[in-house]
């Protein structure tokens, strides 16, 4: 009989084992409290969304929608999709359930996305998004308390030497409209020098021409018309206004104006996080303002201002600098149980201990074998501490404990001691 073959996940859906997974919650402890410090409260949306809720606010042109998106029919014949980003979703979730007319929001979310695209160091088919969204406000003080609140998730994470801030804006509609026609114009004329992709972007979405990776494609543009040009005052006050305000904060920022960003929805302020520590330079966080974006799919007209970062490519980030020292690991103490008394007394103790330290990762060896055994596997789980607990302990109410990390000499302690020992170790 053939051997059945070893099954594994699919290309691109990646597997975060125990090892990692104390890293990605710090990190997402870390998102959930500065969101929640600006006064950002959480949405959870659901995976399959309508594909025409991404068609419609994404843009049919884009590589996303054209070649990315998991689409499938249900059994009812419906077009459905894996949500590819969240801020859709977002909109669609607040609209229906009349959250935003005439209110102002701060929306917050996380979770899996899903893109099929060439699997990448930091970047799956199935990756998770952190995303915060502020609806019903159109002046400039919100774009940069969305960035500054960016600027603190690095001080945070211990990152923010690695992280520079791009700045740009893309004007209203109307003007980009104007310099679209400008900018198709210029490349027309120089269309031999252009590589394939930016020959069909040309026609349907010019400004991505800009953001192109070609050395050629980006040496054709050096002449290029300047979106910047086109602005009207409400446009240059309103960018101004937040290069004021991110000057008095003390955040440094390039200008780009080739920063377009790859979704159809954006207007006026738009920014990227990019770092070199992930080899080439990568984003690692990106958004802007969207103001048509909620009457786009179906609402009364109203701002938006908001951003997204990939959590893999953060936790990437954090292993590559070695910035991760303070993570907290899966265990802080392990009971180590010798003898037939102790056996029945840890879990006894253990659960006592718990009550009293209710924060404490506290972990009881089972499964028996001799004291270095026991010992071996307490070293494995990353505590601090062994709890070394035998009959001639529970006889004198005591435990031996010995420190795991570190040069301490091991010691007895009464039995009542030990919660605020292991209060010290959170």
């Amino acid at each position: 009989m053939a051997k059945n073959k070893a099954l594994q996940a699919i290309r691109g859906m990646n597997d975060c084992l125990p090892s990692e997974t104390n890293i990605w919650q710090m990190v997402e402890s870390v998102l959930r409290r500065v969101a929640s410090n600006y006064g950002f409260a959480e949405i959870r949306m659901p995976i399959v969304e309508s594909t025409a809720l991404f068609k419609r606010s994404i843009g049919e042109v884009t590589d996303i929608v054209e070649k990315e998106m998991y689409t499938f029919d249900d059994r009812n014949g419906d077009s459905l999709t894996l949500r590819p980003e969240g801020t859709a979703s977002c909109i669609r979730a607040a609209n229906q359930h009349g959250l935003l007319y005439n209110q102002e929001q701060r929306l917050w979310y996380m979770g899996p996305m899903f893109r099929h695209e060439r699997p990448q160091k930091g970047r799956y088919r199935q990756f998770h998004q952190f995303g915060l969204e502020a609806f019903g406000i159109a002046t400039p003080d919100i774009d940069a308390e969305i960035i500054l609140l960016t600027s603190r998730l690095w001080r945070e994470l211990g990152i923010n030497e690695f992280v520079t801030l791009e700045l740009n804006s893309l004007g209203s509609n109307e003007e980009r409209a104007n310099y679209r026609d400008a900018l198709v114009a210029y490349l027309t004329e120089r269309e031999e020098l252009l590589d394939e992709d930016s020959k069909r972007r040309m026609h349907t979405n010019p400004l991505r021409v800009l953001d192109s990776k070609n050395p050629q494609v980006q040496e054709a543009l050096a002449d290029a018309p300047k979106l910047s040009d086109y602005f009207g005052e409400e446009t240059t006050a309103h960018f101004a206004n937040l290069c004021q305000r991110l000057d008095a904060a003390g955040v440094k920022y390039v200008l780009n104006e080739r920063l377009v960003r790859g979704l159809d929805y954006y207007n006026r302020t738009v920014f990227e996080w990019v770092t070199t520590s992930l080899g080439a330079q990568g984003t690692i966080c990106a958004g802007g303002r969207y103001d048509g974006l909620v009457e786009q799919l179906g609402g009364k007209a109203t701002p938006g201002f908001g951003f997204a970062l990939g959590i893999e490519r953060l936790v990437l980030m954090l292993s590559n600098i070695d910035t991760i020292a303070n993570v907290r690991p899966q265990v802080d103490a392990y009971i180590v149980i010798l003898g037939d008394d102790a056996q029945i007394t840890a879990n006894q103790l253990a659960e006592q201990w718990r009550d009293q330290v209710p924060n404490i990762r506290l972990q009881c060896h089972c499964g028996g074998g001799n004291m270095k055994k026991q010992l071996k596997r307490a070293d494995k789980s990353g505590a601090q501490i062994a709890l070394i607990l035998g009959d001639d302990e529970i006889a004198k109410q005591s435990v031996m404990v010995k420190y795991l990390r570190g040069q301490q000499e091991q010691q007895n302690m009464a039995f009542e001691k030990i919660p605020s020992l292991l209060n010290d170790l959170i």
